[in-house]
């Protein structure tokens, strides 16, 4: 088999291919929640808390420094916290959203799954067997 061919099976399988959809939802999805909690969730979440924007939010380390001319000459170094702040409940959405999906596949699972059959009555024992308890009931009376 050559390597052309090897290559082509790997990749029609089913499991690389399912991948490859996750994938691109997954990258949907995430926009879709970046735009949730920058556009919907923050603004609210910055207005409750007295009109915050939190993308602003930072800590200065190094101020910009400015030329005579008035031109900068190196930006300034900011900690920006009110963007990581963003970034975390961007994720516990998505971390939600992932969770939920997950017990309603398992909860789908559970009901698609057969009722575990009742356990079977012991089989007869076989001719043979009887045979021989036969033989040492025998030898133990004697």
């Amino acid at each position: 088999m050559g390597f052309i061919s090897e290559f082509k099976e790997f990749a029609l399988r089913g499991n690389v291919v399912d991948l490859a959809v996750g994938v691109v939802i997954g990258a949907a999805f995430g926009k879709i929640v970046t735009s949730l909690v920058d556009d919907i969730v923050m603004p609210v979440l910055g207005q409750l808390m007295g009109g915050v924007n939190f993308k602003e939010l930072a800590v200065v380390l190094s101020p910009a420094t400015v030329g005579a001319d008035g031109k900068q000459l190196a930006a300034a170094v900011l900690l920006k916290y009110g963007a990581f702040i963003q970034t975390v409940i961007d994720f516990m959405l998505v971390a939600f959203a992932v969770f939920l999906m997950i017990k309603l596949v398992n909860r789908l699972q559970r009901r698609r799954e057969p009722l575990p059959a009742a356990p079977a009555a012991p089989a007869a024992p076989s001719e043979e067997i009887v045979l021989l308890s036969q033989i040492r009931d025998s030898l133990i009376a004697r």
